[in-house]
């Protein structure tokens, strides 16, 4: 069995893969100060409740975009499963070939995403937008090059950053609203929040279309855990909601005998 972890800015996604099938799924908050012990018990114990054996996991394999986490999320692996993980990062076979200019500043996450759209949408080109933490766009052509990215502010970050920077608007959950323009102000916010997120990933997907696929209409994949808000709007030819998780065992088995 394969462990597998996306450590992104709010959450730490992880599942457990036997070969290709994905047995488990799980979130945990991130938090910068937690220690290997912390870490580790929890994995452990998400396991345990889960009823997998902890130790059937042979191989662990990371993604991280948060650098203060890595030293204990290591250690943890060390710790408690007695195995080295494997990182993506800068150096690792991806199978793709990275057109940007710093290829050290790409993501670990975007670069699983695009493994694993690449791998089921093979020969076709890409467009990967991902509802995070930020919302990220990426194309991939047809020829596996990774061609670059757009980061916008994701849903839940604008709606706390409207929260922490005004002295009357609550915090809102996030749904699709019923109405553009809203009666109530929890209504007005998710109107904001819903609405703008629609018009800028129509303007980027727009934009992207037209300086990169011009000529041959992509595949949309929608990933991430806000994708799903949207699958009514024609945004996306497909969702692919544990896209990073796919590409992370993928990215592990080009890099590792498994």
């Amino acid at each position: 069995m394969q462990l597998c972890l996306d450590v992104g800015n709010s959450q730490i996604y992880g599942g457990v893969f036997n070969d290709e099938t994905l047995l488990l799924k799980f979130r945990h908050e991130t938090s910068r100060s937690s220690t290997s012990d912390q870490l580790g018990v929890f994995l452990k114990n998400v396991l345990r409740e889960n009823e997998i054996d902890a130790t059937q996991i042979r191989h662990i394999a990371i993604s991280s975009v948060v650098p203060p986490i890595n030293y204990s999320l290591g250690s943890a692996c060390i710790k408690y499963f007695d195995i080295e993980p494997f990182w993506i990062q800068e150096g690792v076979k991806t199978g793709l070939k990275i057109k940007t200019k710093h290829t050290n500043q790409v993501g670990a996450d975007l670069i699983a995403t695009a493994i694993a759209g690449v791998d089921s949408f093979p020969n076709k080109n890409l467009i990967i937008i991902d509802f995070g933490t930020a919302t990220t766009y990426v194309p991939i052509s047809k020829n596996k090059e990774f061609l670059g990215a757009v980061i916008h502010t994701g849903v839940r970050t604008s709606m706390q950053a409207l929260e922490a920077s005004t002295e009357q608007l609550p915090s809102v959950q996030i749904i699709k609203p019923e109405l553009t323009v809203g009666r109530d102000t929890i209504a007005c916010i998710q109107s904001g929040l819903y609405n703008g997120q629609l018009g800028a990933a129509k303007e980027i997907l727009q934009g992207i279309k037209r300086e990169v696929f011009s000529s041959e209409e992509p595949v949309v994949i929608g990933t991430g855990g806000f994708a799903h808000l949207f699958e009514d709007e024609n945004l996306f030819s497909v969702i692919e909601p544990d896209l990073v998780l796919q590409g992370i065992r993928l990215a592990l088995k080009l890099n590792i005998a498994l």
